[in-house]
């Protein structure tokens, strides 16, 4: 059984190229705590990360000065899906430690609604342990323009990332509420802060339906 946290948690979630990440920082700026599990990644695979010993055992020649070399660790793992998944066994349930440690804290200083940001949120099954979730949504060209602005993007890369994940329509279908972010960063926060008071009430009609315990 999942374990229920005494605040609301808020999924974020969203492909490639569509905005999550401001929508974070925007969720950041409003004061509310925010796990961000590409960062976690990052730091689990950086200098002294709990994954690196795992990851150089399983994937030869991708340390880099006691580092895992990202790039040559994601060409190793690009278009095989097979090697993408000892990967992901390696770094998902690390991860998954990294949030709990995160929703522990953010309980003992009593928040009242914190945010899980993950781009797999619904691959992983981390959408489990949220009580409602925001998906952030663009349309398809201007995520497309927005990707291949980046350095070392091509449209080969966006079709192998956009392979690996739940597709934009049923992330929309399976979210709490949908937050667009084709129409600008204003209409993009009041979106976000709209949510946030819809999961806020969610959350109370789901505490006035539990039993009381006398």
């Amino acid at each position: 059984m999942l374990r229920r946290w005494p605040f609301i948690v808020v999924g974020l979630t969203g492909s490639v190229a569509t905005g999550k990440s401001t929508a974070a920082t925007m969720i950041r700026d409003l004061g509310i705590p925010v796990f961000d599990a590409d960062a976690a990644v990052h730091s689990l695979l950086g200098p002294g990360g709990k994954a690196v010993p795992a990851v150089a055992a399983v994937f030869p020649g991708v340390i880099n000065e006691c580092v895992v070399d990202r790039r040559i660790l994601g060409n190793k793992v690009f278009k095989n899906f097979d090697r993408l998944k000892d990967l992901e066994a390696i770094l998902h349930p690390l991860v998954k430690e990294e949030r709990t440690l995160f929703l522990k804290q953010c309980a003992a200083r009593r928040q009242s609604l914190v945010v899980i940001d993950a781009p797999l949120l619904f691959e992983t099954g981390g959408y489990k342990t949220c009580d409602f979730v925001m998906v952030v949504s663009a349309p398809h060209f201007v995520q497309e323009q927005r990707v291949l602005r980046r350095p070392g993007m091509n449209e080969t890369k966006l079709a192998g990332i956009l392979a690996r994940q739940i597709s934009d329509v049923e992330k929309r279908r399976r979210a709490d509420e949908v937050v667009p972010s084709g129409s600008g960063k204003r209409e993009t926060l009041r979106r976000i802060i709209k949510c946030l008071k819809v999961a806020r009430r969610k959350r109370r009609k789901m505490l006035r339906r539990l039993p009381c315990v006398k």
